[in-house]
């Protein structure tokens, strides 16, 4: 989503390119352009002028640091000046110290909020916090049908009293229900109302007058732009939240909620749905959502994720095998299957420092050759998988892979030439080297020069083989997937 912005926001970098130093002279055009990326992005008019002039100040005032250019000192103070904007560091959920925590979900019709309340018990859930979701959503047809599929589909009960029940007398039993089971946590689906709907907003403040839930978030629509910053304040100043829940940050917004809510309401963003999955859900946190703006990748939560799906004795393993060449197509499709229990393709790539450039036919192309790649391996016996040296010297067999796959044995050709140089490349990475990309996933190129955008602070010293002028060892093996 941040794309745009991080296109317009690297004009700014480039008018401090040579340099030598940061002045009043030469920073007004590189202001300029992030002043205009801002206001594209649809961020509040307020907090762009705001922002602007503390980066203007900043900028002045900042001291000269040997071997770092005017560009990429401007490019810290811009980083540092977006985390301040959205608030500087996450903001947990909050947890009574006598079960249960009651959280509040408010939000305008169409946000998403019962979605984003499955999205929160589920995430709850993964932090072994029992759950206990309650409908007062009495007004939209399904509602309660709705919440009741999705309790269903990540394990976590509903408590309920039908479409005719007082939605706060709903509240309240769901509230004792909890403190009767012992449960953790109760998340309240409220309906969907519109600002101007002083009833349904009456309603909402009697919901919270009697359960007194120790959070009150609104879930805000990022594609509504500043105006969600205003929504925020509104919904603050009449109901008194402590957070906002951002949803379909993957889409197509341009990112000017995220760096408003905060500024223009006060209240934290605690976190972000990022894809329509119920395990779409991230805690927000400022410095590494300032990150994807600036084009650097997002490595921590990249880690998580995988920490999420990876068991440490799994990984060993396949750590032997890649260090001793012995990696074979099942622990290749073992891992694009991981791939996908962690999300998209495109929204892992995007996480990496260096891959921001990728346009989404290059990420769309990516995804079908991983699918193609999927396919051609499942038509392969177990001891083809477990050996791929067959392939490389038997045509019969990659004909038989290629008509069984709906593929041509060129494709499967392919498929087994690019394995040996993945597997070589993993090898020698392993060994402290770094080659380039192979083209398993259809040029979509190499990671550590496949974007020309800033280098997260912090980065500046890493140092990936690319560009450098000593040619490495060719190999001279030229059959069969040997080792190095």
């Amino acid at each position: 989503m941040f794309e745009a912005l991080a296109d317009r926001l690297e004009g700014a970098w480039k008018k401090l390119r040579g340099q030598d130093k940061i002045s009043q002279s030469n920073i007004q055009d590189a202001l300029r352009e992030v002043r205009r990326a801002l206001l594209e992005a649809d961020v509040n008019l307020q907090v762009v002028k705001d922002f602007v002039t503390e980066v203007e100040t900043k900028a002045l005032g900042a001291e000269v640091i040997t071997g770092v250019r005017p560009d990429q000192q401007f490019i810290k103070i811009v980083y540092d000046e977006l985390v301040q904007v959205m608030g500087e560091e996450n903001v947990p959920l909050a947890q009574a110290d006598h079960s249960p925590t009651i959280v509040l979900m408010a939000g305008l019709q169409g946000t998403g909020k019962t979605t984003a309340t499955a999205k929160l018990a589920l995430h709850l859930r993964k932090l072994e916090r029992s759950c206990l979701m309650v409908a007062t959503d009495v007004y939209r047809p399904a509602a309660i049908d709705q919440l009741i599929t999705l309790g269903k589909q990540i394990d976590v009960p509903v408590f309920e009293l039908g479409s005719d029940a007082d939605p706060v007398e709903i509240a309240r039993q769901g509230v004792e229900h909890a403190k009767a089971e012992g449960v953790d946590t109760v998340i309240i689906d409220t309906a969907g109302r519109l600002q101007i709907d002083q009833d349904m907003m009456a309603e909402l403040a009697r919901i919270k007058k009697t359960v007194q839930p120790h959070e009150t978030l609104l879930v805000v629509d990022s594609m509504t732009g500043q105006e969600a910053a205003n929504l925020t304040r509104t919904f603050h100043e009449k109901i008194g939240i402590t957070g906002a829940i951002l949803t379909k940050l993957d889409g197509d917004s341009r990112g000017g909620a995220a760096l408003s809510v905060r500024h223009i309401s006060g209240a934290p963003i605690k976190f972000v749905g990022v894809g329509e999955k119920v395990e779409a859900l991230q805690p927000f946190y400022p410095d590494r959502m300032a990150s994807r703006i600036l084009g650097m990748g997002d490595v921590l939560t990249l880690v998580e994720k995988a920490q999420e799906e990876i068991d440490l004795a799994d990984a060993e393993k396949m750590q032997e095998k890649i260090l001793s060449a012995k990696f074979d197509f099942t622990d290749f499709l073992k891992q694009m299957r991981l791939l996908k229990n962690m999300g998209s393709l495109g929204g892992i790539i995007k996480l990496i420092p260096g891959m921001n450039k990728l346009t989404d036919d290059q990420l769309k192309h990516g995804e079908t050759q991983l699918k193609r790649c999927e396919a051609m391996i499942n038509s392969m016996t177990r001891q083809e998988r477990q050996n791929p040296d067959l392939l490389a010297s038997s045509p019969s067999r990659r004909r038989r892979i290629a008509n069984g796959a709906g593929y041509k044995e060129t494709d499967v050709s392919k498929l087994v030439s690019d394995f040996q140089r993945m597997r070589n490349m993993m090898q020698q990475m392993g060994q402290g080297q770094f080659p380039g990309m192979p083209g398993m996933f259809g040029g979509m190129g190499n990671p550590a020069t496949a974007g020309s955008g800033p280098v997260a602070p912090g980065w500046r010293g890493y140092n990936s083989g690319a560009g450098s002028k000593k040619k490495p060892k060719k190999d001279k093996k030229k059959k069969g997937f040997g080792t190095l």
